[in-house]
């Protein structure tokens, strides 16, 4: 299928989309370095608060003067119910504790840091920044919102792990969809139905989204190098989106323990856990997901447990810790290869995939 029509959408060079990555993992300079390379550099807004959304979006215009986007979760049912209570909380702080010493931290953040910002007060802040595109992730964004993007002149992307996801996403007016697979780095964005009856791998959930969608489609997860983009878009795929790979490069947000272990042999094995935030997410396992394996149904949903195991994630980062910090990587990570610069991976992909469509890869 031609890629003609997601660059046309999106005003792109290469039909390349660098995953946006959130807490802490994405950065200007990565986004800014896909976007002049002639993809889309994405940046994951999600934990920031309204008012900084604003300066990030004027930022990266400042560092581009090529399209990006800026990436929001929807918020799901759970995460919009009452926190725990005393007790409750009382045991998934215990349960951590061991950790919080180990690491010389001070115990949990209070109550009110358990909270995650108001996605219509991030959305409301984005939508008066005007960002060329906005993407979302874990559902379907508001009528009203997705009406006043396009008012605007923002394109709209939607990610789908299953087909009756991207239908959906479709039918709110989504301009582009991710067809995320169970191959993928980092949070799985199941909506429909538990992460657990929506595991469909990327090269399986490819052609059944193009053959039932009228919109640019966009593949994800387990792609890292240009044979995997030229079998996506083979399968029908407009364009694909990378996470894992443009995560190993130099601008990236990943810590330097992060990266060290993307490159790798630990890379070619990930799971699924909630253990690090209290939402389904690919990464290497470590010590911290084999020593808690046992309690990954009992920990809380995000954004509670995310908030307490922030400061055992920052102090692991800190401390050079890999054995302690959330690894996310995809199923292709240990493709990733060793580090480069955003700019130099993404003009090896799109030389792997010219090589791979002359026939000569």
């Amino acid at each position: 299928m031609s890629t003609s029509r997601l660059s046309a959408l999106l005003g792109i060079e290469h039909p390349l989309i660098q995953g946006p990555f959130g807490g802490g993992l994405s950065s200007v300079e990565l986004a800014a370095a896909v976007s002049e390379g002639g993809g889309l550099g994405s940046y994951g807004a999600h934990v920031l608060e309204p008012r900084a959304i604003g300066p990030l979006v004027a930022q990266i215009r400042s560092a581009t003067s090529r399209p990006f986007a800026v990436n929001l979760w929807v918020p799901q049912d759970e995460e919009r119910g009452a926190p725990p209570d005393t007790a409750e909380l009382a045991a998934h702080t215990e349960r951590l504790r061991p950790y919080y010493e180990e690491l010389g931290v001070p115990g949990p953040p209070p109550a009110e840091a358990l909270a995650h910002p108001a996605f219509q007060a991030q959305a409301a802040a984005l939508l008066a920044a005007r960002p060329p595109v906005v993407s979302f992730v874990m559902g379907v964004p508001p009528r009203d919102l997705v009406e006043a993007a396009h008012a605007r002149g923002i394109a709209l992307i939607g990610t789908a792990t299953t087909v009756e996801e991207a239908l959906a996403l479709e039918a709110a007016g989504m301009d582009a969809v991710v067809a995320s697979g169970s191959d993928a780095g980092g949070h799985r964005g199941a909506f429909l139905r538990p992460v657990r009856e929506s595991l469909v791998g990327t090269f399986s959930l490819v052609p059944q989204v193009a053959d039932a969608l009228s919109v640019p489609v966009i593949a994800a997860g387990g792609i890292a190098d240009g044979r995997g983009i030229a079998a996506a878009l083979t399968l029908g795929a407009d364009g694909v989106q990378i996470g894992t790979g443009f995560l190993a490069t130099t601008e990236s947000g990943a810590s330097a323990v992060h990266k060290r272990a993307l490159g790798g042999p630990e890379a070619r094995t990930t799971v699924l856990t909630r253990l690090f935030s209290g939402r389904t997410a690919r990464g290497i396992p470590n010590a911290f997901v084999r020593d808690l394996a046992a309690h990954e149904d009992e920990v809380p949903a995000y954004p509670v447990q995310n908030a307490l195991m922030r400061p055992i994630r920052a102090a692991a980062i800190s401390q050079g810790r890999a054995d302690r910090a959330s690894l996310w990587a995809g199923q292709a990570a240990a493709l990733s290869g060793t580090s480069r610069t955003a700019r130099e991976y993404l003009d090896q992909l799109v030389a792997e995939l010219a090589k791979c469509r002359t026939g000569k890869g």
